[in-house]
């Protein structure tokens, strides 16, 4: 799979991997920040901005072809689905991956009943049935799940919902690829195999992946430290991009 890949900045390598429905235009000024010191990988999802593929995928075929992108050992970077990617990319390699950090991400995504820190299944559900009727209207509504508290955060999701349109709609299959990721992934059993380096970054006002599933992640994972944007939701990179360019360098040098 050929996926769009750039690459700014010169020193030790970081692949930021974006999540659901976007591209890696949703980072925002992290790359231009991190980029000052690291040489940072921004992909897009095949099916997603400029990634061709428009046929489906699971997982593992997704973590795969990451691993084939980057340099073995560098730091992974992923965001709500790409922390899913980052967490079994170091499973499955684990020589592959250097360090993590874990944004808005979850073990599980849908609540279940041994697992109360998720989202609705049925929320999953309509925005399946909705998007081939109104992508654009789908992804407004999933965007708005994102929003914390305060003045920067509203700001940063108005600059998400501009980007996410930048380079058209995704393939519908992609789409559709990534939500059955997020509706059946389980990857509590794995946690503990995982010994890779961790920060995991946690939005206190996240409604998608909530301050008690980073919590989980930090017990089950052996080397795992949680750091909290107190005001942020689900993507707290948009509203405090320095601070957050700044947990990624020190996580690079673990």
């Amino acid at each position: 799979m050929r996926l769009h890949h750039e690459v700014i900045g010169r020193g030790p390598d970081v692949l930021l991997i974006h999540g659901w429905g976007l591209h890696g235009g949703a980072w925002s000024a992290v790359p231009a920040a991190l980029a000052r010191t690291h040489r940072v990988h921004v992909v897009d999802l095949p099916g997603h901005g400029r990634s061709a593929g428009d046929g489906s995928w699971d997982l593992p075929t997704l973590a795969d072809w990451l691993l084939d992108v980057v340099p073995p050992r560098s730091t992974w970077v992923g965001w709500s689905l790409g922390g899913f990617v980052a967490l079994a990319a170091a499973r499955r390699r684990p020589e592959g991956v250097g360090r993590l950090v874990l944004v808005g991400t979850t073990p599980r995504f849908v609540r279940g009943p041994d697992w109360p820190c998720g989202v609705a299944p049925e929320v999953l559900d309509e925005f399946a049935s909705t998007l081939e009727r109104d992508y654009r209207a789908t992804m407004t509504r999933f965007l708005s799940l994102h929003l914390g508290e305060g003045a920067a955060e509203r700001a940063a999701l108005r600059r998400l919902r501009a980007e996410v349109f930048r380079y058209g709609e995704p393939g519908m299959a992609a789409l559709r690829s990534g939500l059955d990721i997020l509706k059946a992934a389980d990857l509590r059993a794995d946690l503990p195999a995982i010994e890779v380096p961790t920060r995991v970054v946690q939005g206190g006002c996240d409604r998608l992946a909530p301050p008690a599933a980073g919590a989980y992640l930090v017990r089950m994972l052996p080397r795992a430290e949680q750091y909290s944007f107190a005001l942020a939701g689900h993507a707290p990179f948009l509203s405090e991009p320095e601070a957050f360019a700044r947990l990624c360098r020190e996580a690079s040098r673990v």
